[in-house]
C-alpha cells in the first residue's frame, strides 16, 4: 500500500509539472488543435564534460527502414531531425554516427547516406563514424560518406551487395489443389509472383531483376568510391593518415564480409578501435577537446500513447509470438541492402 501511495504521489506530480503538455494532447485529440507533423527530439547530455562545445551522437541502429510500427516517426525521418538539429546548434562541432546496423532497405539507406553527405556539406562539420558489432551491407553505406571510419577490430562490415528474394509457393498450391486465376494488362505483371511456376519464368524476366540489381549494385559501389575518395583527400590536406581504398577494392565487393581488421587494410575503414577512439579522433578532426556528448531522443507525448492503445484495439484478432528476437520485415520485391545472414 505504500508503495502504492508513493507511485500515486509521484503520477500527480508529473502530470502538475506536465499540465501543459497534457491538455495540448487532449486538444489535439479532439480535434481542436494541430498535431506537430514530424519528430520531436530532446537533447539528453549523455556525457557531461562540463564544456560548452558538444558532439552529437546519432544511432544507427537496427534494420535500415521506413517502417515506423506505431511509434509516431520511422528511422528515417528520425536521423534526418537529428542531423538538421545539430546543424542549427552553433555549438555541436560534430556528428559522432553510432552504426549497429546489418542494413536494410535500399531507398531508406540512400536517404541516410545522402543526409550525411549534404550535413558535412552544408555546414561543414564533420561526420565521423563508430562501427559497433555489425556494420554491414546498408550499415556500410550509411557509412561511407562519413569524413572518418572507425571500426572494432572484431567489427563485421563490408557485405556490399543488393538482394531481392521471395519465395514460390506454387508447389505446395498445387498440393492442396489450389490454382491462381491471374487477370493482368501486361506480359510482366505478374513476373514476380510466387505462385507462377518455376518452369514459366523466362529468361527475358531473369534479365530484368537482375539489370535493376545491378543498377543498384553500381549505385553502391560509387557511393563507397566517391565517399571514400572525398575524405581521403580531406584527410591528407589535413596531414591526417586515413586509409584509401586498394586498387582492386571492387575485387571484394562481392557481398563477403570483413572483420575490421581487414576493413582497414582493404581501405574501407580509416582506423580500429572503440567507442573512446572515435570521440578522441572526432574531437581531433574538429579541432575541439573535452565536448559533451549529447544525443537527440525522441519524445512521445500523451496523444502518442492512447494512438497507440486505439491501434492496440483495432489489432485484436492479431498474435505476436515472442520468441526473444525481432526479425526483419522483409518484403518481397523490394530491393535490399542487406546482409544474407539475417535473411536464413
Amino acid at each position: 500500500m505504500v508503495v502504492a501511495i508513493v507511485l500515486f504521489v509521484l503520477l500527480a506530480v508529473s502530470v502538475v509539472f506536465n499540465a501543459g503538455s497534457l491538455f495540448q494532447s487532449l486538444t489535439n485529440l479532439q480535434g481542436g488543435g494541430a498535431r506537430y507533423a514530424g519528430p520531436r527530439l530532446d537533447e539528453v547530455v549523455i556525457k557531461d564534460n562540463d564544456s560548452h562545445l558538444k558532439i552529437a551522437v546519432i544511432p544507427v541502429e537496427g534494420i535500415i527502414t521506413r517502417y515506423d510500427g506505431g511509434s509516431g516517426g520511422n528511422m528515417v525521418d528520425v536521423i534526418k531531425a537529428q542531423f538538421r538539429r545539430a546543424e542549427e546548434d552553433r555549438r555541436v562541432k560534430a556528428i559522432l554516427l553510432r552504426v549497429d546496423s546489418p542494413g536494410g532497405e535500399v531507398l531508406a539507406s540512400d536517404e541516410i547516406a545522402m543526409a550525411v553527405s549534404d550535413f558535412q556539406s552544408r555546414s561543414g562539420k564533420p561526420v565521423i563514424v563508430s562501427m559497433g558489432g555489425l556494420a554491414a551491407s546498408g550499415g556500410y553505406y550509411v557509412s561511407a560518406p562519413a569524413r572518418w571510419i572507425v571500426a572494432n577490430e572484431l567489427t563485421i562490415t563490408g557485405s556490399i551487395g543488393v538482394i531481392m528474394q521471395g519465395f514460390n509457393y506454387r508447389g505446395l498450391m498445387d498440393k492442396v489443389g489450389l490454382a491462381p486465376v491471374v487477370y493482368k494488362s501486361g506480359k510482366f505483371k505478374d513476373m514476380l509472383s510466387g505462385s507462377r511456376p518455376p518452369g514459366e519464368v523466362t529468361q527475358e524476366e531473369r534479365d530484368m531483376v537482375n539489370a535493376l540489381i545491378d543498377e543498384t549494385y553500381r549505385k553502391f559501389k560509387s557511393v563507397v568510391a566517391d565517399g571514400r575518395k572525398k575524405s581521403h583527400d580531406q584527410n591528407t590536406n589535413d596531414k591526417m593518415d586515413g586509409r584509401a581504398l586498394v586498387k582492386d577494392w571492387t575485387d571484394y565487393a562481392d557481398g563477403r564480409v570483413f572483420s575490421g581488421k581487414q576493413a582497414r587494410d582493404l581501405g574501407f575503414v580509416d582506423e580500429l578501435g572503440d567507442f573512446d577512439k572515435a570521440v578522441e579522433r572526432t574531437e581531433t578532426i574538429a579541432g575541439i577537446s573535452g565536448a559533451n556528448l549529447i544525443e537527440y531522443r525522441q519524445r512521445h507525448d500523451l496523444a502518442d500513447f492512447l494512438g497507440l492503445l486505439g491501434e492496440s484495439r483495432a489489432n485484436t484478432g492479431s498474435i505476436k509470438l515472442d520468441i526473444g528476437i525481432e526479425t526483419p520485415k522483409i518484403e518481397a520485391g523490394r530491393l535490399y541492402f542487406l546482409s544474407p545472414t539475417f535473411l536464413h
